[in-house]
């Protein structure tokens, strides 16, 4: 269950990000993985740190979490609203085509599920759905 008022679950697959446009100088997901690799959770150590001047930024390090992929089918019971990524941004450059697929992948096996994916990267989104049969299909 999520915090966020807006969705029901989070989807954190991948973790990790770096600042792209002035619309992440203040991004609540940097603070945040901060705050949680503070307090001992691994999967954000290292992804996240203070400047001097005290704003808290990410470090550019991205972590795609395999593990986790199949959290819609087993996890999930009840339909829901997922925000997949909301400690990252799926379409980050590190984060590889073919996990990518993955992810839409049991997307399409939960059609239960509602997926908010949000980002900040359009252009890389573009080259990978245009990069794909399977969306171009849809069409």
């Amino acid at each position: 269950m999520s915090n966020i008022e807006w969705t029901g679950e989070t989807w954190n697959i991948v973790t990790g990000c770096k600042e792209k446009s002035r619309g992440c100088t203040n991004c609540y997901a940097a603070r945040m993985a901060y705050r949680l690799a503070a307090m001992g959770q691994k999967e954000y150590e290292g992804i996240a740190k203070k400047l001097p001047n005290g704003r808290i930024v990410f470090t550019g390090l991205v972590k795609t979490w395999q593990e986790r992929l199949l959290w819609p089918l087993t996890k999930y019971k009840k339909p829901q609203f997922v925000f997949s990524c909301s400690m990252s941004d799926l379409f980050h450059k590190d984060v590889p085509f073919e996990f990518i697929d993955k992810v839409f992948a049991i997307m399409m096996l939960t059609p239960q599920h509602i997926y908010q994916v949000l980002t900040k990267r359009p252009a890389r989104m573009l080259e990978y759905c245009s990069s794909r049969q399977d969306f171009t299909e849809i069409q």
